[in-house]
C-alpha cells in the first residue's frame, strides 16, 4: 500500500520543527564538540531527505514545488552514505540558514493539500 504523501510533508514539518527549537541558541561548536547532540541533528535531517526522497517518488510533481529538493536528496544521501566527507560548517549552515525556509514552504504545501 503507497502512502498518502501528505505523511511525507508531515514527517518533514516535523523533523524541521523539531530541529529549529532544538538547535535554538546553540552553535557550529555545539554541534562539533557534542556527539550527541550532533547525532541527532544529523538523525532528523536524514529524515527530512529521506522523507523528500520517498515524496520525489510517490508525487514529484508535489516535491518539485519545494525550493532545492534535488539538493535536500543529495544532501541525505552524503548524511547516510558519505558520512565521512561530511563538513560540520555545511550541516550548519543547513540548521542556520535554509531550515525555516524550508519548514515554511512545507507549511504552504500542506495548508495547500489539505
Amino acid at each position: 500500500m503507497t502512502r498518502d504523501p501528505r505523511m511525507y510533508l508531515c514527517d518533514m514539518l516535523d523533523a524541521c520543527r523539531f530541529l529549529l527549537d532544538f538547535t535554538k541558541g546553540k552553535s557550529l561548536a555545539d554541534y562539533t564538540s557534542d556527539r550527541g547532540f550532533r547525532s541527532a541533528v544529523e538523525r532528523e535531517l536524514q529524515i527530512v531527505g529521506e522523507a523528500m526522497v520517498q515524496l520525489d517518488s510517490t508525487a514529484p510533481e508535489l516535491a518539485a514545488r519545494i525550493t532545492e529538493h534535488d539538493k535536500i536528496i543529495h544532501f541525505r544521501h552524503v548524511l547516510v552514505h558519505g558520512y565521512h566527507s561530511l563538513k560540520p560548517q555545511l550541516v550548519w549552515d543547513v540548521i542556520s540558514t535554509r531550515l525555516d525556509a524550508l519548514r515554511a514552504e512545507v507549511e504552504i504545501l500542506m495548508t495547500e493539500s489539505s
